[in-house]
C-alpha cells in the first residue's frame, strides 16, 4: 500500500508503507517464507542485517526463521557499545542532515556472509551505506534484498557504479517494483474532510469507521 504526500511523512509521490504487510499475518508469513526459502541453502548467509527502521520489521523474523543472528544497522550512532559508522548517504527525499549507518563492533566478523534487508530500494544511498560498512569490516555482502524497488530512481544502477564497480556483481533481489503497483493500492482515504491527518484519540474510532481505515 502507498500514500500520497497528503497522508505520508515525506513529500514524495508515493510513500510505501511496510505496515500493509506486517498488519496482515498471512501476507507477512508469505513474504518471510519466500525470503527464507531463498536463503535456506548450502553456504547461505550467516547473518541478516536490517536497516533502521523498516528493515527491522522484515529482517528480524527472517533471521529467526533461518536460525541465524539478526544485526541492527542503526542510524547516527544510536546503538550502545563500541560502533563503526558508514559514510553519509543521500536518500530520495531531503533531510536536515545526512544519515550514517552504524554497526556494533563484533556483531559481524571477517567470515560473515551478510544479507542486508530493507523495505525498499530507491536512490540506492541507504543500501550502499550498509554494503560499504559490511565490506570494510571484511565480511561478505551475500545479497541486498528489499520488498520493493523504485526503478525510476536508479538505485540498482548506482549500486553497480559505486566506487568503480565494487558491488557490480553483488546480487540485489526485490519482490516487487513500483511499475507493478497501481492506483488501486493507494491507502489515502477518499474525500478526506478533516484537515490535518493527525487526529485526536477521541475521534480515531469514529473516523476509522467513517473512512473505512481499518
Amino acid at each position: 500500500m502507498w500514500y500520497s504526500p497528503q497522508f505520508s511523512p515525506k513529500d514524495v509521490p508515493r510513500f510505501y508503507d511496510v505496515a500493509s504487510i506486517t498488519e496482515c499475518p498471512a501476507t507477512f508469513r508469505s513474504v518471510i517464507n519466500v525470503l527464507a526459502d531463498r536463503y535456506r541453502v548450502s553456504r547461505g548467509p550467516t547473518h541478516i542485517a536490517g536497516y533502521d527502521a523498516r528493515g527491522f520489521a522484515i529482517g528480524a523474523p527472517l533471521a529467526l526463521e533461518l536460525g541465524i543472528p539478526f544485526v541492527l544497522l542503526r542510524k547516527d550512532a544510536k546503538s550502545p557499545g563500541v560502533l563503526v559508522e558508514s559514510a553519509s548517504y543521500d536518500k530520495e527525499y531531503a533531510e536536515e542532515k545526512l544519515d550514517k549507518m552504524c554497526l556494533r563492533v563484533g556483531s559481524i566478523d571477517t567470515g560473515s556472509r551478510v544479507v542486508l534487508v530493507d523495505d525498499l530500494i530507491a536512490t540506492g544511498g541507504t543500501a550502499i551505506s550498509g554494503m560499504q560498512l559490511v565490506q570494510e569490516l571484511g565480511a561478505t555482502v551475500y545479497e541486498f534484498t528489499a520488498i520493493l524497488s523504485l526503478p525510476f530512481l536508479g538505485g540498482v544502477e548506482k549500486i553497480r557504479a559505486y566506487k568503480g564497480g565494487v558491488f557490480k556483481d553483488t546480487s540485489v533481489f526485490t519482490l516487487l517494483d513500483d511499475d507493478t503497483i497501481g492506483d488501486a493500492n493507494c491507502g489515502d482515504p477518499p474525500k478526506w474532510a478533516e484537515g490535518l491527518r493527525v487526529v485526536s484519540t477521541g475521534k480515531a474510532g469514529s473516523l476509522a469507521a467513517q473512512y473505512k481505515l481499518s
